[in-house]
């Protein structure tokens, strides 16, 4: 199923976002682990609070990143990838 730009994600209960001195990354913190986050994935999952939806996170990305152009396809693919890996939920 498709990700919509409507869609509001959040991290699923146990799951911890932060940024790992150790790692000089972003990581995904939970009971059973952790998950080291690349650039791309750490800048979109900070902006994942369970509040903004996709769409928000996509304005906030292309104003952040304006040589990239446009995010929308990436963000949602991830954000669909994120789901899957059950690091995320949408309410």
């Amino acid at each position: 199923m498709a990700v919509s730009m409507e869609q509001v994600p959040k991290l699923r209960p146990g799951f911890r976002f932060q940024w790992e001195p150790a790692q000089s990354a972003h990581v995904l913190l939970y009971p059973e682990g952790m998950v080291r986050l690349n650039g791309s994935a750490g800048a979109v999952l900070k902006e994942v609070d369970g509040r903004r939806n996709v769409a928000d996170i996509v304005a906030i990305l292309e104003r952040e990143f304006p040589d990239a152009g446009s995010l929308e396809v990436d963000v949602c693919e991830f954000l669909k990838d994120a789901e899957q890996q059950q690091w995320i939920m949408f309410a």
